[in-house]
């Protein structure tokens, strides 16, 4: 098996595939391979509090995580601008947590910061522990770093095959699909709770949860996030943070980009609410179209448009 890794960006030192990422990710699809994720930065909350602090502090309802059940939440400033984002998993007694490549530091000193009086102790484990997504499995899972390869298996994706997933499913890689003025409605459509699957719209006061309220309740994002299918023709693909243009006016942001197996490339983008949905877009250079992933009159009084939206 011949790893071919990315030798720089976030995910530097990460396999990016395998010597075929195109069978990689129909097998990552079917359930048939693992990704090795150990690139991604570990920490630990442990401690009787570690649940309700959680809760008080980011935007989704850690009160009611139930052990073993995967989650993701948002740290945004008073604003309501995303600054720190993380997933992880309980095991009925310690909160594991992973963040993005290089943002780790930024958030157990945030994390650190605000436990004033509550029984929780914020451990980094990036160098012990490793995460791991095994084939089939629902959510990454943390093992020991010298148990990576047996939680592999023998058949395996890379990033690639994640990535060009992810990106198809309209899911944001956060300080990638946005940028320091990024509100979590401009990324997910509302569904009963939720806005997508690391905001709770039914829980407490959190730090920016006033923003997303009142946005939510009276009025719209500014910008929202859409597919893109890029010209299939062009031989790479475009920059994350490169402009979006509509009729050579800047209209938006690029994000993440990749290569799927069945739409060939596509990418996110953030895109300024007014641009039309069937406008065409062109970003460095390249000729994009849009599929909707957030409807623009977003908010508490949407209704999908089946006519809009593709699900």
């Amino acid at each position: 098996m011949t790893a071919v890794r990315h030798l720089d960006g976030p995910d530097a030192g990460a396999v990016w595939h395998y010597g075929d990422p195109l069978r990689e990710q129909r097998a990552l699809l079917a359930g048939e391979a693992s990704v090795d994720l150990s690139h991604r930065p570990l920490f630990a909350v442990s401690g009787p509090d570690r649940l309700t602090w959680l809760h008080a502090i980011a935007s989704q309802d850690f009160a009611s995580l139930a052990p073993g059940h995967p989650t993701s939440s948002y740290i945004l400033n008073a604003q309501g601008h995303l600054t720190h984002v993380f997933g992880g998993v309980d095991d009925g007694e310690t909160f594991w947590g992973h963040s993005e490549p290089g943002h780790l530091d930024a958030l157990l000193a945030w994390l650190r910061r605000m436990v004033f009086a509550a029984r929780v102790e914020v451990a980094d484990h990036r160098d012990d522990r490793a995460l791991v997504l095994p084939a089939g499995a629902s959510g990454p899972i943390v093992v020991d770093r010298d148990e990576v390869d047996q939680a592999l298996g023998e058949r395996r994706a890379g990033t690639w095959a994640m990535e060009a997933l992810r990106i198809a499913s309209g899911v944001p890689r956060i300080f990638l699909d946005t940028d320091d003025k990024t509100i979590p409605n401009e990324l997910a459509n509302p569904d009963g709770t939720r806005l997508g699957p690391a905001v709770h719209l039914a829980k407490g006061c959190y730090p920016g949860q006033e923003t997303v309220a009142r946005v939510y309740n009276l009025g719209r994002p500014p910008r929202r996030l859409t597919l893109l299918h890029l010209d299939g023709s062009a031989e790479r693909l475009p920059a994350v943070g490169a402009d979006l243009l509509a009729e050579g006016r800047v209209v938006g942001r690029m994000g993440t980009s990749e290569r799927h197996y069945e739409l060939g490339p596509i990418g996110l983008a953030l895109v300024k609410r007014t641009v039309a949905v069937q406008q065409p877009l062109v970003v460095d250079g390249i000729a994009a179209a849009q599929e909707v992933l957030v409807d623009p009159e977003v908010g508490r009084h949407w209704r999908p448009d089946p006519g809009l939206l593709r699900r």
